[in-house]
């Protein structure tokens, strides 16, 4: 039985989420089903990341089990992007992996890139893509803001009140945040992430790029582990995960 692994793309708009569920369409759901209309097979798709409704992702992984062998690692990339038209969900590489790889729990590491388009003019093409903010941002003390979050925290402050996490503490091993005239990117790696962590911290950094909060008052609100002490959860259009890390072999 080959295990194939799934470097995924997808823009997560027309999507209630990566996990099938009732309540309208997922990319886990779009993918069963169209390996089962050219395998025969029904499978279970298992994602890195159950992204939420409206989030991105370029470099989602996920793994699927064949019972059949006929089905090399390109033919199974082919035919899923073939039937997956005209969805917006490509899968970039496939590859057959050892029956021990799960693209959950072999996961080492896994990135997110939050975009903020930050300009007075409404967005046309970046529409749905981007976080569109209008007032003038001071990224330098974003970034220094942001700084007080890297490190082994209890990022209570900072996580969804449905979060279904065992425990808010996580190392968060880079928050960064870049400028490019009117980009602005935030980009986070750690092992794992609470469910709305990186929305809610970039949140909290726009107030800090606002000039209504400071970096002080970051630290403070990390210090409450109280979420109403943290700013608002930005919006779910601007974030996008871009990669998943797993140890050699």
């Amino acid at each position: 039985m080959p295990r194939y692994k799934l470097t995924v793309e997808y823009d997560g708009g027309p999507y209630v989420g990566w996990q099938r569920q009732d309540t309208g369409p997922t990319i886990q759901a779009a993918l069963e089903d169209v390996i089962q209309a050219f395998s025969g097979e029904r499978v279970t798709v298992e994602g890195a990341g159950r992204t939420d409704a409206g989030v991105h992702a370029t470099g989602q992984v996920a793994h699927v089990d064949l019972a059949t062998d006929r089905f090399t690692a390109p033919k199974v990339m082919g035919a899923v992007n073939a039937l997956l038209k005209p969805q917006p969900i490509a899968v970039r590489d496939a590859e057959i992996v050892s029956e021990r790889f799960h693209a959950r729990f072999s996961a080492v590491e896994r990135a997110y890139r939050y975009v903020i388009m930050n300009r007075l003019a409404p967005l046309a093409i970046g529409r749905g893509r981007a976080w569109h903010v209008s007032a003038p941002l001071d990224t330098n003390a974003m970034a220094m803001a942001g700084a007080r979050l890297i490190g082994h925290h209890d990022f209570t402050t900072f996580r969804a009140s449905h979060c279904q996490s065992k425990s808010a503490i996580k190392t968060l091993d880079q928050l960064s945040v870049e400028r490019d005239g009117e980009r602005i990117l935030v980009l986070a790696r750690a092992r794992s992430f609470l469910h709305h962590q990186v929305r809610n911290i970039v949140g909290t950094l726009k107030l800090v790029g606002e000039g209504k909060w400071t970096p002080d008052d970051v630290t403070t609100a990390l210090e409450a582990r109280d979420r109403s002490a943290g700013g608002p959860t930005a919006p779910a259009e601007g974030l996008y995960l871009t990669g998943v890390r797993y140890d050699a072999g």
